[in-house]
């Protein structure tokens, strides 16, 4: 039996994937801990895993009347990089581990920490970043450049990030007694050893460029493990009893300002009343609230049991919710903010598995009642979305990791 630690930082969305990963491993036989930010603790344990907390820097999500791309930016600057990364050594140093799995914002500190403990790691990714003629790396929006030009856009990150945070990685190099290596060199070594990096989506959304190098892989997604202790409230399971199937409208972890959460549950409320639908509004990081006669505003529900109980599904198109409508057989309607989300609405469009695509900066009441009407209405849309269903599900992405696993263990 080998200990295995995820190093999983991010939201809600970045950990839950974990969790079908960790149990995985854990019915393959190994000892396996998670460590991610305190608030994710039960999320993890109730799995039957381990959990080991990550102190969490900045804002919380409660506190929704911010400055979201300050804090943004404090995040992502090098003093940002450096508290996270260090407590992410202060919660690992001292663990048993035999392999390191790396979620992205881990792999500063989980590199050197590797090396430190003489182990091997294994990148876990639920977007593609790696260098490729297909498309830029998946952080930077749905655009395209041209073959040339999205290839340098991922080696200029790359050189960007080596640049930005060369200091923050000596500095764990240093705390774990390593020599002073630059970042450049040690992203080289990385290459040239086809360090692997695994991709927790379905080749038939993204399907693995053709000129990634070798250690590049695309697995199928990785389902989060169901709650064995998670129970649906007797307000929600009377709601979905009492009519039409409802429209999901929901943001995941995206962070608003008040005023903006507000203008949100407003267009969201106006809507599903224009559009004649019942509707389900989650109130996530933006803290939305839609309430009224026959819309239900719900806090934290597993998207495996409620999305296939809808008739379509509005969010931001983060990476995991996105594989949850996927796999529940309706219709999305895209509404990207930042990151990642617009490359994910984008693919959906290019797949013909969305109704519309409305930024978050864009949304009207008028725009997305349309689109509501298409997702509901349009019977080869709808065959689409329960045929890329049945496809989703008969993969086993989390299988896929646990073979690469035991075979660096062996």
């Amino acid at each position: 039996m080998a200990q295995v630690i995820i190093a999983a930082i991010g939201s809600h969305g970045d950990v839950a994937p974990m969790t079908g990963i960790g149990t995985s491993l854990k019915q393959a036989g190994h000892h396996v801990t998670i460590a991610a930010y305190g608030r994710f603790s039960s999320l993890i344990t109730n799995c039957g895993l381990d959990f080991r907390a990550i102190d969490e820097p900045g804002a919380q999500p409660e506190e929704t009347d911010v400055n979201v791309m300050k804090g943004l930016a404090d995040f992502l600057a090098p003093r940002g990089m450096r508290m996270l990364g260090t407590a992410l050594l202060t919660a690992l140093r001292d663990e048993p581990a035999d392999i390191l799995l790396l979620s992205p914002f881990s792999e500063l500190a989980g590199h050197p920490l590797a090396e430190a403990k003489d182990i091997p790691s294994v990148g876990i990714r639920l977007q593609p970043f790696s260098p490729t003629a297909a498309f830029p790396p998946a952080a930077l929006g749905a655009w395209s450049a041209g073959s040339a030009g999205n290839r340098l856009a991922s080696h200029t990150g790359a050189w960007l990030i080596d640049r930005l945070y060369g200091g923050v990685v000596t500095g764990f190099r240093r705390d774990l007694g390593l020599p002073s290596v630059a970042a450049r060199s040690l992203r080289r070594r990385r290459t040239a050893a086809s360090w692997p990096v695994l991709h927790g989506f379905s080749p038939h959304i993204v399907p693995r460029p053709s000129d990634w190098r070798s250690g590049l892989d695309v697995t199928g997604y990785w389902w989060p493990a169901a709650d064995p202790r998670w129970q649906p409230s007797t307000e929600l399971i009377d709601f979905l009893a009492a009519g039409d199937p409802p429209v999901f409208i929901g943001l995941g972890s995206t962070m608003t300002s008040t005023e903006q959460a507000v203008r949100i549950s407003e267009i969201a409320r106006e809507t599903l009343h224009r559009a004649g639908t019942r509707g389900i509004v989650q109130s996530g990081w933006a803290g939305l609230d839609a309430s009224a006669d026959d819309i239900l505003t719900v806090g934290e529900v597993p998207h495996s049991w409620l999305f296939p109980q809808t008739a379509a599904v509005v969010h931001h198109c983060g990476a995991g919710t996105t594989a949850a409508g996927l796999r529940a057989g309706v219709p999305t309607i895209a509404a990207p903010g930042l990151g990642d989300q617009p490359f994910w609405a984008r693919r959906l469009d290019e797949l013909g598995l969305s109704a519309a695509t409305i930024p978050q900066r864009s949304l009207t009441v008028e725009r997305l009642a349309t689109a509501i009407h298409t997702a509901v209405s349009d019977e080869e849309l709808q065959e689409r979305t329960r045929q890329i269903a049945e496809v989703l599900t008969a993969e086993d992405g989390a299988a896929q990791v646990v073979r690469v696993v035991d075979e660096l263990l062996r």
